[in-house]
């Protein structure tokens, strides 16, 4: 087995583009930190405009709880009547896509961001994440990049996603796996 040793005075991510200049990028990060983060500030609505400014796909009836953190808005897309709990954090360096009558319970991160361990540089990795309609996602959980949790699926509570989830099941753990099917009636 060869052992290679990381060396992060090689890391380079200069590659990576956030999508904004940095005027914008910094003004965010205080309208971020001021009006999101802060747990003083529960007015959704206000919010929602703000993430439409700095542009943001937001859909009617979007709640945003206190203390959101949210990376880049302008890689943010949330559909009508989700919700977004409180301590959610929205890590997007890549999209994010929220469909309709999405739940994302606290304290979950949604990650699109990682790194290779196999290379000594331990290089950036980035994926989108698309979150279909009727998705549950529980308080504590974790979804990463490059994962689609398809239409009412839901992760329990303290799950990692680091696959997909089909559509109409219900996965638990880490990493999350199959538990049963999830069953919506009237």
């Amino acid at each position: 087995m060869n052992l290679i040793k990381t060396d992060l005075s090689k890391y380079n991510n200069e590659w990576y583009k956030p999508g904004k200049n940095i005027v914008v990028r910094g003004l965010w990060y205080i309208t971020n930190a001021v009006f999101f983060i802060s747990p003083l500030f529960p007015f959704s609505g206000i919010k929602k405009i703000m993430l439409r400014l700095y542009g943001a796909r937001i859909g009617k009836g979007v709640v945003i709880k206190p203390s959101v953190n949210i990376k880049y808005p302008w890689r943010l897309k949330i559909g009508d009547y989700s919700w977004i709990g409180e301590k959610v954090w929205i890590d997007n360096l890549a999209d994010v896509e929220i469909g309709d009558n999405v739940s994302i319970s606290q304290g979950a991160i949604l990650l699109c961001g990682n790194h290779n361990f196999k290379k000594s540089t331990f290089d950036l990795m980035i994926g989108k994440i698309i979150i279909e309609d009727g998705v549950w996602i529980g308080a504590k959980t974790v979804v990463t990049g490059d994962v689609t949790c398809f239409s009412h699926s839901i992760l329990t509570a303290g799950s990692v996603a680091s696959k997909n989830l089909d559509s109409y099941c219900i996965y638990k753990g880490n990493p999350a796996v199959f538990i049963k099917k999830r069953e919506v009636t009237e």
